[in-house]
This record gives C-alpha cells, structure tokens and sequence, in this order.
C-alpha cells in the first residue's frame, strides 16, 4: 500500500494565503471606512459653507426689515410689538412690505433660519455710564453699601485713559499685583465681559440670576476654604442684564424692562412701573395688539413725572433704537449653527453690519 506524505510547507502556504487575505480583508474594510469617513467630512465641509450662508442671508433680512421698519407711517419710535421685535405688528402695516413678513422659519434653498433681533437701546451703554449710573445699577443688582463705591470707581478708572486711580477703584498698580498680572485697559470696553477683568465684579454679579447657568456645569458645586459645599451668591438682576457696550447712550423707554428704566435718573420702581403699565395697553402685556407706545419722550408726563423733569431725564431716553442684536438659527440637511450680528441703524438706507460671529 502506498502512501502519499504531504509536504510541510503546503501547511505554511495555506496558512500564510489564509493571513494574507485577512489582511487584505483588513484593508478593504478599512478603506470602506476611510471613504465613508472622507466623505462624511466633505458633507460637513458643504454644510459648513452653506449654513455660514444661511447666517449672513438672515442678517441681510435683519438688516432690510430694520430698514424697513423706518417707513412704516405713523410709527416713529421702535416697540415690542412691531414685527422686528416678534410682535404682531400694527394696522399701519397695511401698505407696508412688511406685513407678509415672518422671522420664523425662512425657506432659502435646501436650508432655513430664524431671526431673533433685540435692541440694545433697552440697556445703558456701560462706556456712557457716570457715578449717578453706575450707583443706581450696583443698587438694583443688590449689593451692599460697601461695593458699591469700589465697583463703581473701579469701572471708571478702567474705562477712562489715564492711570489715576479714583478714591475706592484701580489701575495698573492693583491689576499687575495679581496672579496671573494684567494691565487696566484705560479705553472703552468693546465687549460686556471685560467687566468681569475689573476689581469687585465677581462672575455672580456679572451674571445675576443667571450665574450658575453661565459658570456652573452640571453638578458642579462651590466650595469653601472648610471644604464644604456653599451656595453660591445670587442677585436679583446683573450687570449684564442693565447693559451694554455698544449703543446710543439712550434707553428706549418702549423696549426696556422695568428694571432697566430704573437705571433713568429720577425714574423709581413705581414710575418704572407706569412706564410699562402705559405702553403695554389694556392688557397690561408687552408686544401684544393693543400696545400703546409712546410716540415721543414728552409722553412720559402721562407716567407722573412733571415736564421740568421730563426735560432733565430726556437726555438718558428716546423711543428709537439704533443698535440691535441678531441671532441667526440657521439649519440644512440635520446641521445647525447659531449666528450672531450687531448691527448700527442710521436711516432706512443705511443699517450697518458692525460685528458678525458665532458660536
């Protein structure tokens, strides 16, 4: 009987063909990946170009129904209820192209937005604020008597353009004493968080009620130097509710809270109070069809103020806004991305992009 021996390196050559298309199997299932990989990027990358697209259109419709809104007849102020502001508009409309117009949802090609456009008439420009403001805003936060005095001087001296400090503020001698050192701006703040650069103001303070949304992540918690758990500090209202660091210099006494119209020299809660009481109408709700704006400041004697004071105050008011914040969602194919605008108002033919970014 014969029999047949198979060679050894049969064995291998089974073996070694077997690793060679797992690995070729490796490769291909790699490659499928890196296409799939490649080509996800590249939809990202279009989508990228189209929702920065999206943005810039929707602050160009901004910009056209600002424009607009100066030609609608018998308006000549800005309020909550006129259709950049979310409201529903009013019957002077009737002829106006605005009266079609809708900031939700707006159709361009394969993708859409949403405009969001807020006046920064209803804060104070932080750049314009003087000791009487300041006083008044560090009042309304709720701080104690103590703070006031150094927040307030301490704003100034950041502010303004020499390195003297004021009796209670800083300069550049406190701000290079600490860890890590900078130095005092001595110029306008350009954005509201360099508030929180400036000697007293605690993120607390900035933020208000809104603090542990802004600087506490999830179950994050404060500690103290015992190592236990505190609450942290909560304010009525912050800094960065009353104002601004770009606009006029006057409030719109038909856009501001009550809170806000507080920060007008000789206005208390209780004319505050008229204030929005007078111009949100029978309903007594802001941005609804039966407002009643004020046409003029001169008005604001219906909220109990004489006219001599009228005329003091009228330099801190106005009923037109001129700087407006836009917040552009814009959405195609599942992406989203949130953009934002500045924009300077000066007439129906010039409405400025000052500033344009997003998240």
């Amino acid at each position: 009987m014969r029999v047949v021996v198979r060679p050894k390196n049969s064995a291998i050559a089974v073996v070694i063909v077997m690793i060679t298309i797992a690995a070729l199997a490796g490769l291909a299932g790699l490659f499928a990946f890196m296409m799939k990989v490649e080509t996800k990027l590249a939809r990202n990358a279009k989508a990228e170009a189209q929702l920065t697209w999206l943005g810039r259109s929707g602050v160009e419709y901004a910009r056209w129904v600002l424009a607009q809104q100066l030609s609608v007849p018998n308006e000549p102020y800005d309020a909550l209820n006129q259709i950049w502001a979310g409201g529903p508009g009013t019957m002077n409309l009737s002829n106006s192209p605005l009266a079609e117009v809708s900031l939700d949802n707006y159709q361009l090609g394969n993708g859409k937005f949403s405009i969001k456009i807020t006046d920064l008439e209803r804060k104070f420009n932080i750049n314009m604020a003087n000791d009487q403001i300041l006083q008044q805003a560090l009042v309304l936060v709720g701080l104690d008597a103590s703070q006031i005095p150094v927040i307030s001087d301490s704003v100034q001296d950041w502010i303004d353009n020499d390195d003297v400090p004021r009796v209670e503020g800083a300069e550049n001698s406190y701000y290079q004493g600490l860890n890590p050192p900078y130095y005092a701006k001595d110029g306008p703040i350009d954005d509201l968080s360099e508030l929180l650069l400036i000697r007293g103001v605690t993120p607390e303070i900035y933020w208000g009620p809104a603090y542990r949304e802004h600087s506490l992540s999830g179950g994050e918690q404060l500690i103290d130097q015992n190592g236990q758990s505190v609450e942290p500090q909560t304010y009525p209202v912050g800094l960065v509710d009353l104002f601004t660091a770009v606009s006029s210099g006057r409030i719109n006494i038909n856009t501001a809270s009550e809170t806000e119209l507080q920060l007008i020299p000789l206005v208390d809660e209780n004319i505050a109070s008229q204030i929005v009481q007078l111009r949100a109408g029978p309903d007594g709700a802001d941005g609804t069809d039966d407002d009643t704006p004020f046409q003029n400041v001169g008005e604001l004697v219906n909220a109990g103020l004489s006219a001599p004071v009228v005329q003091q105050i009228s330099r801190y008011c106005t009923v037109r806004s001129s700087t407006f914040k836009v917040e552009v969602d814009a959405e195609v194919g599942g992406a989203r991305r949130r953009f934002y605008a500045i924009l300077g108002r000066n007439n129906p033919k010039d409405v400025q992009v000052l500033s344009f970014y997003w998240e």
